[in-house]
């Protein structure tokens, strides 16, 4: 296994349904996200960006091929093992927030460390104050997530996916909620997260947020299409516009 891979996966397919109904969201897919760096994961609806990104977190099987996280394959790991894993490798920050409604601000922050049974270090309170303190939560701490408005929701998970300083974030639409200028602050501390030497792998539909990224992947129909180092925005969405255009031809 490539020890200079954070995660990756090898001949990877993905089919719903069956018969007739049958549709390939992956399509023999080989693609490895490397350390330290940050990685944009791009392509219209339906291109197979977030399937591929569940599959690599271990939090769907593939019909077919191989996943790693690190050295690891998780592929045939079950339940509990890949819950392991992903305690202590990975972070992660979707879309739906999955804060726990009945612990304050604070305590989600820290529930990676709850749930692994330990406590901050040094390094890691200072990580988590400083974040506190960029992310605009200094005074939400007490509150509860049904006090908070959807980007301060978006806000907590961010801080809680980083907070123990994970080898691997997950981030499917992690400014989605947020305001622009909130966006490119947690765009920069991806960004530092990576320089930092955390591997970030982002889905995103915004060229935007893609040109924080070292490294864009455009998936297309089950498939990358494109391998590209860091890109404009403006490079992204002419990228974006002509593999639309390709496909409506």
């Amino acid at each position: 296994m490539d020890n200079t891979l954070a995660a990756s996966v090898a001949h990877l397919t993905k089919t719903y349904g069956t018969g007739d109904g049958t549709v390939t969201a992956l399509n023999d897919v080989s693609v490895g996200i490397r350390r330290g760096e940050f990685t944009a994961i791009m392509g219209p609806s339906g291109s197979g960006k977030s399937t591929l990104m569940h599959i690599m977190a271990g939090l769907d099987a593939p019909t077919s091929g191989q996943a790693w996280i690190g050295d690891t394959e998780i592929t045939g790991l079950n339940d509990k093992e890949l819950t392991l894993l992903r305690r202590r490798k990975a972070g992660f920050i979707f879309q739906s927030f999955n804060l726990v409604p009945t612990l304050d601000v604070k305590a989600n922050i820290l529930l990676p460390f709850d749930l692994d049974n330990r406590a901050p270090d040094d390094q890691q309170t200072r990580r988590i104050r400083d974040l506190v303190e960029q992310l605009g939560l200094g005074r939400r701490l007490g509150h509860r997530p049904h006090e908070l408005s959807g980007g301060q929701q978006q806000r907590v998970a961010i801080a809680r996916a980083l907070a123990a300083g994970p080898e691997l974030i997950f981030a499917d639409e992690p400014t989605g909620n947020l305001d622009s200028r909130t966006g490119r602050e947690v765009l920069r501390i991806l960004r530092e997260a990576s320089a930092a030497g955390q591997s970030i792998a982002m889905v995103t539909h915004d060229p935007i947020a893609a040109s924080y990224a070292d490294r864009v992947l455009f998936l297309g129909d089950g498939r990358i299409v494109a391998d590209k180092p860091r890109q404009s925005a403006e490079q992204i969405s002419a990228h974006m516009l002509r593999t639309e255009q390709e496909a409506s031809a």
